[in-house]
């Protein structure tokens, strides 16, 4: 039988509760993980609890209990949530538990059920989480995400392997994007981090005020936040502790002014959202909103999905990634975000990064009129390719080259 190495996966949990969240001598940690990742969250909680935290508090889901519900629940229950497990996540985060998750679940789990129920029942899990979300993406606790190789998931990206050989290269492919397979995976990402740090000082040292993207069914203009900062790699939590949110990660990333986006773009990778995949993305933008849009698959879902709130159609995020980077050049479709992202230039609609901002002390109110927006989602879907021209505009109307055929041009 074709067998995960297991002395890479005890360096992925090592490298996530030690570089990854970073975990304080007496911190708490919440995870989050699906039951069938049990075996790396057991040397989670292993080593946590070796680096000093306090208490670990894992949280299981199953694919079939999930499934359960959209296929026996009465109509009502997809317009409620949890409450009260949110409400207990956000006093958590707020007494600074730290957080992470694991992602390991079928990209395709509820691809079958009512769209409107996934939609509804999205909905209701977005409103409830959204105070212990600022949390995390205000940078309040330090927190991380990783993956293990599901056997749903390691299908749909190896459909024609066995499903012990589909799961042994998956996880090859989550150990070599995390970069764990030399000897010091610890040292391998403090090189790393140098790189994207160099990246995102390049292109604060440039204050543009706009990007230009152009490529095939691509040609967009994206105004830029007032007083954005370009971040990747590490981050600091408002405590001053540094942690990486993603692992793997390829992006460095910032807010754009969520009011001035203007134009066309195209996906170039299938988005994987609430268990339904969404394929082929066109969207035209007019004065930050999307105003019309197409997919060959899941335009149902995507729909819905824009109409979450009022935020949900604008703008959050851009980043940039190399088309070199190495998860794009495995060549493969991860059908998961964390690591198409991270493959891919990509855009995100919903709720910005008020950490993306130079002055950190900005209140809701200022993020707002500095250009930020707000909602209860941040979805990131994948624009790059080697076909993909990026140019900055400056104050003065220039413009400079920044990616051309998907590579920097610094």
């Amino acid at each position: 039988m074709t067998q995960l190495d297991l002395n890479k996966l005890d360096k992925l949990a090592y490298l996530s509760i030690k570089k990854g969240v970073n975990i304080q001598h007496g911190q708490d940690l919440l995870i989050t993980a699906s039951i069938e990742s049990l075996p790396l969250v057991r040397k989670l909680v292993d080593y946590a609890y070796k680096e000093g935290a306090g208490v670990v508090t894992p949280i299981l889901t199953d694919p079939h209990i999930t499934k359960s519900r959209f296929q026996y629940a009465t109509d009502q229950s997809f317009d409620r949530t949890q409450t009260w497990l949110y409400e207990g996540i956000k006093n958590a985060f707020k007494n600074n538990t730290a957080r992470l998750a694991v992602v390991s679940e079928d990209p395709q789990l509820l691809s079958n059920f009512d769209s409107d129920k996934v939609s509804r029942a999205s909905k209701a899990t977005s409103l409830a989480y959204k105070p212990a979300l600022e949390y995390i993406s205000n940078f309040e606790i330090n927190w991380n995400i990783i993956s293990y190789p599901g056997k749903a998931w390691a299908k749909l990206v190896f459909p024609d392997l066995s499903d012990e050989e589909a799961v042994k290269k998956l996880g090859d492919a989550i150990f070599h994007a995390s970069r764990i397979i030399n000897d010091d995976p610890l040292k391998e990402w403090d090189d790393h981090n140098k790189k994207l740090k160099s990246k995102a000082k390049w292109m604060n040292e440039m204050n543009f005020e706009s990007l230009l993207y152009t490529g095939p069914g691509t040609n967009l203009e994206v105004g830029l936040a007032v007083g954005h900062e370009w971040v990747g790699g590490s981050t600091n939590t408002k405590k001053g502790i540094p942690t990486f949110p993603n692992m793997p990660t390829e992006e460095i990333f910032t807010t754009p002014h969520c009011k001035k986006v203007n134009g066309t773009v195209r996906s170039t990778k299938p988005l994987s959202y609430q268990g339904s995949l969404i394929e082929n993305i066109e969207v035209e933008f007019k004065n930050g909103k999307i105003i019309k849009m197409n997919a060959s698959n899941g335009k149902d879902v995507f729909s819905k999905v824009l109409k979450t709130d009022e935020g949900a159609s604008q703008l959050g995020e851009i980043a940039l990634v190399p088309h070199s980077s190495p998860i794009s050049q495995t060549g493969l479709v991860y059908y998961n975000t964390l690591y198409d992202e991270n493959s891919s230039c990509h855009l995100a609609i919903g709720q910005c990064y008020s950490k993306c901002f130079k002055d950190k002390s900005l209140t809701k109110d200022q993020v707002i009129a500095n250009g930020g927006n707000s909602s209860l989602i941040h979805i990131d879907w994948m624009i790059g390719s080697d076909k993909i021209d990026i140019s900055g505009k400056d104050h003065n109307g220039n413009l400079i080259p920044i990616f051309k055929q998907g590579e920097w041009c610094n």
